[in-house]
């Protein structure tokens, strides 16, 4: 079990060159990453291992959307370089040419995610392993955007969609408390969730084969969208009596 949680957070899955976008949740690829930095992979080495794991994401608060504008020159005011190479390698200056480059990169501000990975205990204990002693830094999607403790929430041995409902809900306290204070003296809310599933209706183009530099691969996997009911955390108030609502609530996702 994973707590995925910081000031920033960038899942893409479809970024190219000067716009960077971000999934709403982590990708596959992400979590994959993520792991084989744990254990010290390089880019080069198989990970057929890794992206045969069983994957759920819970979203516990899916915070907001960032974006982060930049404008790129030289100071020189010479012109800006292009991807293409001349015959000795030796990078091109843009034709015509181009004196400023825009880009956009999109972030998740202040979300909390619980992942599950599931798989052979081998596996899955080495990886546990690894992500509390971990070879390379790790990062939440980009290199910038650190993960804040606790990033390891220890092993289970229930299945992947039970226990992403048993596990309590990951927001910040001020959050559950602001929360408790709308909804009474509730035990549980209701979260979305996307799991692994062969079976699933939906498809996500985020599995990678390789991250190569000179190789890099991806395909398809399927996923099902459900809603969990977990454990709040809250302390019931007895001055205070239980909410007398039920039932899926969408506007409890975002906090209000």
């Amino acid at each position: 079990m994973l707590r995925l949680a910081g000031p920033l957070q960038s899942w893409g899955d479809r970024s190219a060159f000067n716009r960077r976008e971000t999934r709403p949740e982590p990708t596959k690829s992400g979590i994959v990453g993520l792991l084989a930095a744990a254990e010290g992979r390089w880019r080069t080495t198989p990970i057929d291992d890794l992206a045969g794991l069983a994957l759920g994401i819970r979203i516990d608060r899916p915070g907001s959307l960032l974006r982060d504008y930049h404008t790129v020159s030289d100071h020189r005011g010479t012109p800006l370089l292009s991807a293409a190479v001349n015959a000795k390698g030796i990078q091109k200056p843009t034709s015509p040419a181009k004196h400023t480059h825009v880009t956009q990169r999109f972030y998740l501000q202040d979300a909390v995610f619980l992942a599950a990975v599931a798989g052979p205990q081998e596996l899955i204990t080495t990886l546990h392993h690894a992500l509390r002693h971990p070879a390379y830094p790790l990062a939440l999607g980009r290199r910038s955007c650190v993960p804040t403790q606790p990033l390891v929430l220890g092993l289970r041995t229930t299945p992947l969609e039970q226990a992403l409902r048993d596990e309590p809900w990951q927001a910040p306290r001020t959050v559950r408390e602001r929360w408790g204070r709308t909804c009474g003296n509730a035990g549980r809310i209701t979260l979305s969730a996307t799991l692994d599933d062969p079976a699933g209706d939906d498809v996500r183009d985020d599995l990678p084969l390789s991250f190569d530099p000179k190789a890099r691969a991806f395909t398809t996997r399927r996923v099902r969208h459900v809603y969990l009911d977990a454990p709040t955390g809250i302390t019931p108030d007895p001055d205070q009596p239980p909410s007398s609502s039920s039932g899926h609530d969408p506007f409890a996702l975002l906090g209000w």
